[in-house]
């Protein structure tokens, strides 16, 4: 079984940034993927961001140019820096780790908001 404890959400202004952490119980060397996803309400849960083992990375093409995704192997860990951030951002955003199976974290509540 793996774990995934993402941080650092909250509340911030139109045109802020914020960085989210997501923390795993085991390598993520193990791992094809690490991955970021969001679901606001009313909607379905959508892929914002991912890094593979090889490091190559893709975004969505509303976040690309203002959101970065990258990982520390040394501490299973992986981030997702936001900035530019717009209410739109606002969802709560998960982790996924992606073997032959994914694991989810909680998720981390991202408000945007003046």
């Amino acid at each position: 079984q793996v774990q995934l404890v993402e941080s650092g959400g909250g509340l911030v202004q139109p045109g802020g940034s914020l960085r989210l952490s997501c923390a795993a119980s085991r390598s993520i060397d193990s791992f094809y993927a690490m991955k970021w996803y969001r679901q606001a309400p009313g909607k379905q849960r959508e892929l914002v961001a991912a890094v593979t083992s090889g490091g190559s990375t893709v975004y969505a093409d509303s976040v690309k140019g203002r959101f970065t995704i990258s990982r520390d192997n040394a501490k299973n860990t992986v981030y997702l820096q936001m900035s530019s951030l717009k209410p739109e951002d606002t969802a709560v955003y998960y982790c996924n780790a992606e073997a032959l199976r994914n694991y989810w974290g909680q998720g981390t509540q991202v408000t945007v908001s003046s």
